[in-house]
């Protein structure tokens, strides 16, 4: 990220350009917020968002994710060691303040989003123009979700962003006691147990795509980011599984029975590129889709 990129000029010519830290912090703000939801996968929701008299604050950017994880994003300019302690100490106050972040996703999203807030892993973004190996270890350390993401500016309107640290917050729930089932539904339980394996290689292939991959467990499905989603694995079906790829439908050939363009089709999880696996031969064919949509993310 830190050395020449180029770029295609109006009259097609190509030319090298420096990368270079914003004039202010503010200008690294303004475009992240105009353009939250491609670079982040996070809608916005507010700017400057005042805390109250009491605790004194503005929480740089609000926002809610993908996966309806609320959002915090902090700007800094350059090398800034109160970063994290700052975007915590907001996140803490957030956290006391759910009724009024809801309230806040319902005015500027509507009641379905509102409604379907993952309070389990709030989420911390720090953005900055670099990022000591101190932050790094903290970030690591903490019980918190957390992106450390490095910013560089080329020329007047392009601005690159690179994720140095990603850690995520594990919820776990509470296992309930199996139930006694029938002896008639023998083959289904059958089935189903192959698809939970076929799930679990699934995630392991997924998994291990790269390091700076974050799980995040939905009820309806388990998400996989770099920032933003790459991919949602859906819960189990008795005869196959569904994945869902943000890889563009345009530049695959689709083939019936295991891709689909589901381009504004509803669906669990994001991504335009449903891919059916049913097989570990499926699996096998799935997993360069696997790698654009994560090299896209």
């Amino acid at each position: 990220m830190s050395g020449l990129k180029l770029f295609h000029t109006m009259s097609g010519s190509v030319v090298e350009v420096a990368p270079r830290l914003a004039e202010a912090e503010a200008d690294v703000q303004g475009l992240v917020e105009a353009h939250m939801q491609a670079m982040l996968g996070v809608r916005f929701l507010a700017s400057e968002y005042s805390t109250g008299p009491v605790h004194g604050g503005r929480i740089d950017s609000l926002g809610l994710d993908e996966n309806g994880s609320p959002v915090i994003v902090e700007y800094k300019r350059g090398t800034d060691a109160g970063v994290i302690n700052q975007g915590l100490f907001y996140l803490s106050w957030l956290m006391d303040h759910r009724a009024e972040f809801g309230h806040l996703v319902r005015e500027r999203l509507g009641q379905p989003a509102a409604s379907q807030v993952l309070w389990s892993a709030p989420r911390l973004i720090c953005v900055a123009g670099d990022f000591t190996r101190y932050d790094v270890h903290a970030v690591r350390e903490h019980r918190r979700s957390i992106d450390l993401v490095r910013y560089r500016f080329y020329g007047e309107h392009h601005l690159g962003l690179e994720a140095v640290a990603s850690v995520t917050r594990h919820s776990t729930a509470p296992r309930k006691a199996p139930r006694r089932r029938a002896a008639g539904i023998q083959r289904a339980r059958t089935e189903v147990g192959a698809m939970t394996e076929l799930a679990a290689a699934v995630d392991e292939v997924l998994l291990g795509l790269g390091d700076d991959i974050v799980p995040v467990q939905r009820k309806q499905y388990r998400a996989y980011q770099r920032l933003r989603n790459f991919a949602c694995l859906c819960s189990p079906r008795q005869t196959k599984l569904l994945v869902y790829l943000k890889a563009d439908p345009g530049t695959v050939d689709l083939v019936p029975g295991f891709t689909r363009d589901v381009t504004g089709l509803g669906h669990h999880g994001t991504g335009d590129l449903e891919v059916q696996l049913r097989t570990e031969r499926d699996l096998e064919r799935a997993q360069d889709l696997f790698r654009l949509s994560y090299a896209a993310a």
